[in-house]
């Protein structure tokens, strides 16, 4: 789109994942559950539908749901890229927070994962705590909230949108390149937030699973980040 690539999957290997941004998502969805367990998963920006593939190729037997925008982009995605067999993956039309609320009250996701963010002029009715607290509200007990914010240097957009999660969320995490966090160039900061206090273990695992370099912030660590 405007001559950048925006998605890369690999058919044959979906576990595959060649973007860094993408691959540390994939890496925090691994600690969402016990390896192999089948998830609930919603994808709020459906893409190419590469993490999607990653969690069918990882935790077979895992329901699915996409929600996109834009039907011409989904359309050309399913008929091009076709999904790894047994894929259970429920298709939405739509604007994000309207899809949220519109889906069945009774499903709840041990992941959500929102894939929106390209820059500093993020939708407000999405880049906001109202929005993050009605994304709770459709999570599994244990069940985790991934943001990718992809944001200009200074990290204004990250900034906050890690105080607004932290106001809708027990406690939050900031998942990126060692660099990212100096503010000196564009790039993509994960966000993740918990609804029981942030496992120290975790930062631990994610950090040795990389794209190397990497840098997990949870706590007072991430306070100056948050604000």
């Amino acid at each position: 789109m405007g001559g950048a690539e925006q998605s890369h999957v690999n058919l044959a290997h979906p576990e595959e994942i060649f973007y860094e941004y993408l691959r540390r998502i994939g890496h925090i969805v691994d600690l969402a559950a016990p390896e192999g367990r089948p998830i609930t998963a919603l994808h709020l920006g459906a893409g190419a539908l590469t993490l999607a593939r990653y969690i069918q190729a990882t935790r077979p037997g895992s329901v699915q749901y996409a929600v996109e925008l834009e039907r011409e982009l989904l359309d050309f995605v399913l008929q091009q890229l076709p999904l790894p067999d047994g894929t259970d993956l429920h298709t939405v039309i739509g604007d994000a927070r309207d899809a949220l609320a519109d889906l069945d009250p009774a499903l709840q996701f041990d992941v959500v994962i929102l894939d929106i963010f390209s820059g500093p002029e993020a939708p407000a009715h999405i880049a906001c705590e109202e929005f993050y607290q009605e994304a709770r509200a459709r999570l599994a007990p244990e069940g985790l909230l991934i943001v990718n914010v992809g944001d200009e240097p200074g990290l204004t957009l990250v900034r906050s949108q890690a105080a607004a999660m932290r106001r809708a969320m027990t406690d939050v995490a900031a998942f990126a390149e060692t660099g990212m966090f100096a503010g000196r160039y564009p790039g993509n900061i994960i966000l993740a937030g918990t609804q029981a206090p942030w496992p120290e273990a975790w930062t631990a695992e994610l950090t040795a699973r990389g794209p190397h370099p990497a840098v997990v912030l949870a706590g007072v660590d991430l306070d100056k980040l948050a604000g």
